[in-house]
């Protein structure tokens, strides 16, 4: 008697790992250049507008290629505002180290969608829900 209730309870916990959990995106939100300064002593946010940029993509995630494609625009972008090719890199090499998806961080890629998402293409819904989301959050901010 013993073995079939110990049976049954392993069952149904091995049914709760095979059942897809919902992911839902939170709220975006950014920080400006994480773990970064935002700009120079003299124009303290000079690239931020980079970063927040970037923040959306890493918050929304997506492909590998779609990764790659936010660090590159970030390194243009930095490198754009500054004429400092060498920063726009240390940024660029940072982001690509540190934003992974894997991490658990408020900044690796996906950051939006709860850990354990990875690198997916994002659906048409949620491409949806993403727009909605940050409609929301501009109209907050202006």
């Amino acid at each position: 008697m013993k073995f079939v209730g110990m049976t049954t309870w392993m069952i149904v916990l091995l049914l709760q790992g095979c059942v897809e959990h919902k992911m839902e995106l939170s709220d975006f939100s950014s920080d400006g250049c994480s773990l970064f300064v935002d700009g120079t002593f003299e124009s303290p946010e000079l690239w931020k507008d980079c970063c927040l940029q970037h923040d959306i993509a890493y918050w929304r995630g997506g492909t590998e290629r779609e990764r790659e494609s936010a660090d590159l625009a970030l390194k243009a972008c930095v490198e754009k505002k500054t004429g400092n090719a060498k920063l726009a890199e240390l940024m660029y090499q940072a982001v690509r180290t540190g934003g992974e998806p894997h991490f658990p961080t408020w900044y690796r890629w996906g950051y939006g969608w709860p850990v354990g998402r990875g690198y997916q293409r994002l659906t048409a819904r949620e491409d949806e829900i993403v727009q909605e989301k940050l409609t929301n959050y501009w109209q907050k901010v202006r």
